[in-house]
């Protein structure tokens, strides 16, 4: 077998992935050294385009690395003004009172934004400095060195057949080599999970752990409208079935980003955390807030919660892994795109520092000790009990002493439970359908909930048919044989955009059937997949969701 001849480019640092993290490290690059040679390349069609947060921003990383982002023009327009938490019953709610709360729970100096939007002004801004970046461009392959050090990645191959054989209008694509290469993909990266691997980066870890984050974006009556205010609420629907919660954050222009996260360590496979979502919408005090309203946008993406105890080393020779490659998410406060900010900006002072020093190739062991002993970890270890105790002993547990728990690391820098490990990961809390009953949900009413294709049609996803399918089984038969059989077919219900179902025709053995097409890039069956049987990896550049303002 020929390995496929690719031209190459050569460059400082190559960054995958256009998101907070990645464009935070091109720009702090080039401040520190403009003559460096950077580059970034993004999947999806255009900058933004495949960015879905909540959001509510922490500005601590934007001020350190553009600290006149106002005058520049930011898209970060919406301070917060008012911060409500409720715990919901099925037809009431009890505000949580916030005095209890620990500081660092605090909105106050944050803004909501479009994170899509804040990336799309930073590749402005990066672009200004001489950042090359190329969007559209799929980063499909791992390139290493005779010495096992990462030497680069393969970007921007088309025209697979499906079947995966070369098509006639094949593109190879490009070897971009780099003295060091940035994996900053967010959640569950393709590139990010085949490193962590290699290297056996997450050996001593805790497991990852994550959640479903699905979100839509609302147009409602302007009276109703509240610029800058807060909503979070835990409860019904999930009660006891997982762990979870909703965010209701008012923007300008009189429209409402509406976000449901479920945690994905829930135990009964029947569960399905779409209807859990639409559900929640028709409960009174959401669904008076969206009367007369329109839904204009949707979405959904996993979220990283494993938070301190989880974070994989970061460094392997030649790489490093930033943001959510990583998992910085501080959950209690449901933030992460500043600690990417952060992130990015330690690897590039680390890198910077280590090419002047005519390094290349090896680890950049200060980037990873400025992110364990710095802001970031700081910001994390604070917060690190607050999942596993949620996780361990439910939701009013987690109030109260992961509540306790960050006080006492706020006030004395330390924790009476210590470090507490989260134990298996989301795939293996899967239990056996047999040990839980099947949960009834009503049906969309068309008005305030939906069916899933039809909010599909609203994220803009699209991809091209003819190419092999970005989601791999290793075994064929085990969807039906174990998943189907023991566990009820969970895929069918956690995937956010019904990529997944189970056919039954007249006579014959059911037949799982994979549509692409409609893949929103969440990797929740990545994660979630009882029999860690389904691997995500990137379709061909470009395609994917079209966010416009998420």
């Amino acid at each position: 077998m020929t390995e496929t001849a690719r031209e190459t480019m050569e460059y400082d640092v190559v960054i995958v992935g256009a998101g907070p993290a990645g464009l935070s490290a091109a720009i702090r690059m080039k401040q520190l050294n403009p003559e460096a040679e950077v580059v970034v390349l993004e999947k999806g069609s255009e900058v933004g385009a495949h960015i879905l947060s909540g959001a509510v921003l922490d500005p601590v990383g934007i001020d350190m690395l553009i600290p006149d982002w106002k005058a520049k023009g930011a898209p970060i327009t919406v301070p917060v003004t008012d911060d409500k938490f409720y715990m919901l019953g099925e037809a009431g709610a009890l505000r949580i009172p916030n005095f209890p709360m620990p500081p660092l729970m605090s909105n106050h100096g944050n803004y909501i934004v479009s994170m899509g939007n804040v990336c799309r002004w930073m590749a402005e801004q990066a672009e200004e400095l001489g950042v090359e970046i190329f969007p559209g461009m799929a980063c499909s392959e791992m390139v290493y060195a005779e010495d096992g050090s990462v030497k680069g990645v393969v970007a921007g191959e088309f025209g697979r057949n499906p079947d995966g054989s070369e098509g006639p209008g094949y593109e190879p694509g490009m070897e971009l080599h780099g003295k060091y290469v940035f994996l900053s993909e967010g959640v569950r990266g393709s590139l990010s999970k085949e490193v962590i691997a290699k290297y056996d980066l997450a050996k001593g870890k805790e497991p990852q752990k994550y959640g479903l984050g699905m979100k839509e974006i609302w147009e409602i009556d302007p009276e109703k409208h509240k610029e800058g205010s807060v909503t979070h609420t835990m409860g019904w629907p999930l009660n006891k079935n997982a762990g979870g919660g909703s965010f209701i954050y008012h923007l300008d222009n009189n429209q409402v980003y509406v976000g449901f996260v479920v945690h994905l360590n829930y135990k009964n496979p029947h569960l399905f955390p779409y209807m859990e979502f639409q559900r929640f919408k028709h409960h009174p005090m959401v669904a008076d807030l969206l009367k007369g309203g329109k839904r204009v946008a949707y979405g959904a993406r996993a979220i990283t919660e494993g938070g301190y105890q989880s974070m994989p080393k970061m460094v392997a020779p030649g790489v490093a892994l930033l943001g959510c490659s990583v998992g910085m998410v501080n959950v209690p406060r449901i933030k992460g795109n500043h600690n990417a900010m952060l992130s990015g900006i330690a690897a590039a002072e680390a890198a910077t520092a280590a090419i002047a020093a005519g390094r290349s190739g090896d680890e950049l062991s200060d980037y990873e000790t400025d992110v364990r002993t710095g802001a970031i970890g700081n910001d994390l270890k604070r917060v690190r009990n607050v999942k596993p105790l949620w996780s361990k002993y439910g939701l009013m547990a987690s109030l109260t002493m992961g509540g306790f728990d960050m006080w006492t690391n706020t006030l004395l820098g330390a924790s009476v439970f210590g470090t507490i490990g989260h134990g298996k990961s989301d795939a293996d809390a899967t239990e056996e359908a047999s040990k839980h009953k099947e949960i009834a949900y009503p049906k969309p009413d068309g008005t305030l909930s939906f069916d899933r294709l039809t909010n599909v049609s609203f994220s803009m996803t699209n991809h091209e048919e003819s190419q092999p399918a970005h989601l791999k089984l290793a075994d064929a038969s085990l969807p039906v044989a174990v998943n189907l059989a023991k566990y009820a077919g969970p895929s069918a219900r956690y995937c956010p955009a019904g990529v997944y179902e189970f056919v039954h025709e007249d006579g014959k053995d059911p037949r799982f059937q994979i549509n692409f097409q409609n893949c929103v890039h969440c990797k929740t069956c990545d994660i979630k997949d009882p029999s860690q049987n389904i691997t995500w990896t990137t379709p061909q550049g470009g395609d994917g969701p079209n966010y416009p303002n998420m």
